[in-house]
Formats: structure tokens, sequence, C-alpha cells
């Protein structure tokens, strides 16, 4: 292959596939294969799955698990998480039983403010800009009623519209930052319809002011929402008497307490570890925004840059010992939705949100940050016990086991004879080789 293609996506699925089949395989009918084998037999479902991204050829799978014995809030919960990695699941489910019986997980919605901007430039005098948009502010508002009529109706719409000047980080710069409630929707669309009415009203409104000289001049460089949304967070925390967190790992709740705030406030102070510390709380919130049908590259974007936010990557998590009491918790901004979207269009996902017994936006909000506490306390619990890697090859051991296609006779004396040995690739590689002699 050294040579583009033409016109290829106006070929049907069948001639895609047969040419990435021809152009990339010796053996073009084993790869055909494969991606049939991933095709549901249902052609009105596959037919769906098509039609969510363009030039779609198969389905590529990834688990859906459920983790059980979430107290949240008083109630219990089942999450269902979509991952890939070996024992967060695990991790996760452990970690809800564990502090289920030590008063549960407590959460809050601290608030729920979305953003979008309008990015222009503007050639002159400042005050007058100023004057200018107080002047049509009230029509940026009057000539999206027909966009936010419906939200409106929820209990939601534009909250509030303000100029930036930004010309202290690029010449002529400004903003129109916009804040929005969008209730149960994620409201992407809405915000960006918005937006573009914004748009199309300054330019509007400035071409017919007289309040501006010919060698002023406005230009709208675009108009898309934030993906940073520092005002939309919830808090989620578990605490309880150090006493209390004894249990057959923690013989010395005093010293794990002690060691657990250190290996959190490590986090916060040093951003090598700071970033694998909250890759695992990712690891509980991806899997529940993915399963949720949600943005997981939007929520990664906008957590992320929390995470920066005083100047240097930190902790999204942090933990105490105060008059006895080990508390942990985070603080973490979450822009989900549980309407629009694939959670109308996804049989999966509509499951998913039946087994959280149908959240709505702030609920989802909620049980997505206990989700991440969830699997970093698990993975903190590891670390400053026992060490991660005996929990987590342990699950690793499957993936190994299948990548040499052991026969379920082979299979049984493999996990027999690493129930009491370590697990690594190594070892269990040159042990299958020693079964097959």
């Amino acid at each position: 292959m050294n040579n583009a293609v033409a016109g290829f996506s106006k070929l049907s699925k069948k001639e895609k596939i047969n040419w990435i089949a021809n152009e990339y395989f010796s053996t073009p009918e084993e790869a055909l294969n494969i991606i049939r084998n991933y095709w549901n037999s249902d052609e009105k479902l596959q037919q769906l799955h098509d039609e969510f991204i363009e030039n779609t050829i198969t389905n590529l799978y990834i688990p859906l698990g459920v983790a059980p014995n979430f107290l949240i809030n008083g109630n219990y919960k089942t999450i269902p998480m979509a991952i890939e990695e070996s024992s967060v699941v695990a991790a996760a489910s452990k970690a809800a039983k564990f502090w289920s019986t030590r008063g549960g997980f407590k959460t809050t919605i601290i608030n729920t403010e979305k953003i979008g901007q309008v990015h222009f430039t503007f050639n002159g005098n400042a005050e007058k800009l100023q004057s200018f948009f107080t002047a049509i502010k009230p029509k940026f508002f009057s000539e999206t009623q027909s966009i936010t009529k419906n939200m409106q109706q929820r209990g939601g719409g534009i909250l509030d519209i303000q100029l930036k000047d930004k010309r202290n980080l690029l010449e002529n710069y400004f903003q129109l930052h916009a804040t929005f409630e969008t209730k149960d929707s994620m409201g992407a669309n809405f915000i960006n319809s918005c937006l573009e009415q914004f748009a199309s009203t300054l330019k509007e409104e400035f071409q017919n002011s007289d309040l501006f000289s010919e060698e002023d001049s406005l230009q709208v460089i675009m108009s898309i929402l934030s993906n940073y949304v520092p005002h939309c967070l919830v808090r989620a925390e578990v605490s309880c008497p150090i006493e209390d967190l004894a249990e057959k790992h923690i013989t010395n709740p005093q010293e794990f307490a002690e060691r657990f705030v250190q290996a959190v406030q490590i986090a916060e102070v040093e951003p090598f570890r700071a970033v694998t510390h909250n890759k695992g709380i990712m690891n509980g919130i991806d899997a529940v925004v993915l399963a949720t049908g949600n943005d997981f590259r939007a929520i990664e974007a906008g957590v992320h840059a929390y995470a920066s936010r005083n100047g240097q990557y930190s902790s999204l998590s942090h933990a105490k010992i105060e008059n006895g009491i080990f508390t942990f918790w985070t603080e973490i901004p979450l822009a989900l939705g549980t309407v629009g979207g694939l959670t109308s269009l996804h049989p999966l996902v509509k499951l998913c949100l039946e087994i959280l017994q149908k959240p709505s936006a702030t609920e989802l909000m909620e049980i997505t940050a206990v989700a991440g506490l969830a699997q970093n306390f698990a993975a903190l619990r590891s670390l400053t016990t026992t060490g991660i890697q005996e929990g987590h090859m342990k699950m690793h051991l499957n993936n190994i086991i299948n990548q040499f296609e052991a026969t379920h006779e082979e299979r049984q004396l493999i996990k027999a004879h690493f129930k009491k040995t370590a697990v690594s690739h190594s070892a269990v590689v040159e042990f299958i080789e020693n079964l097959r002699k």
C-alpha cells in the first residue's frame, strides 16, 4: 500500500472491508472472517452500531462488568463498568464492600455550571466595545429563545454572558464567555447552537451599530463549548474512626491511615506520581462514563485541566486524619448526561442506566465520582500494604493463559500452581512450556 485511496467513504461496507482485506493482509479471507465474527447477528442492531460513526467495518468489544455493594448516601447501587483493564472492576467491588460496613460513600453536588465561548478579535476602543456589549446583551437571550425554550421548561438555559478582554494573551483577542445549565443533558449541541447564534447576533449588531468608526473591525474566529468545567463539580467522600479501618491486611489501622495519607500527599506535590495516581481514579470514572454512553475523552480533558488549575499537576483526591477520624475524598468536574446522544440509542447504554435505576445527570455525577474514589482507595490500600502487583497479576493470569490457548486441563493446573506462587509473565510462560514438554 503506497497510494491514496479515492472515494473510500462512498464505497459500500462490503467494498470497504474487501479493500482493507486485500490491501493489508496476505491472507484476506482470514481477515474477513475476523471482521465478520464481530458483527451482531441481528442485522437491525448491527446497522444501528454501523451508523454511530463513519466508515464502520465491525465492532470492537470492550467487556462490560458490574461492581455491586456500593452504598451511596444510604442506598445500594450496582455500578456498570466498561473497561478492558484487568483488576479494575474487582478492585472497585472490593472497595465498595469495604466501605459498605463503614458508613458508605457520601456525595454532594457543588455546582452544575457548563461553559461555552465565542472567540473573536476586535480592533478598536475597548471601552466602546464594553458599552456596545452591555447594550446588546439582552438580544443574546431573546434571539436564542427558540433554542432555549425547551431547556428552560426543564429548569435549564443560559445563566449569564460576559465580555472578556483577553488582549494580554493575544493581540485584539476577546471572548463572549457564557455559562449554561443543561439539566439531564450533557448539553453539547444545545450550548454550541446557542453560541453560534450569539456569534451571528454579535456580527449583525456590530455592522448595524453607529458606535464604531470605519476603522474599527470585529471578526468572529469560532464558537464552541469548553470541556473544562471547573464549576460543574461533585464531591465524593468516605470516613470512619481509624480503628474501624482494621481488616485482614490492616492489622495496625493507625499506621495504615498515616501511610495512606502520606501516599496521597506525595501525589499532591509530585507530578510524576500524581499522573499515575489520577489515572487510577480515571480507571473507575472512565469505565462508568463509557458504560453510560457519555464522552470519556471530554471528561478526561476537563479533569486533567482541573488537576493543573493551580499551576502544577496534582492529585484529584485528598486524605486527612483529624480527631481520630480518617477521611478520604475527591472533588472532581464531571459534565455528564442521561438524555440525548447514545443514552437513547445504544441498547446496552440504556440497560446500564436501568441498572443504575435511571439516574438524573447529577445522580450520575455522584455515582461516577464514587467509582473513581473507590478505585483510588483500592489502589492506595494495595500500594501501602501488600503492593499493587499481587492482586493485579493474579487477574492478569487469565490473559496470559488465553494468549497461549491453554486447554481446560492446562488451565486448571496453571491456576492451581499460581495460587501459591507469584505471578509474572515469564513465570507463567516457563510453567506452560514445562507442562507441555
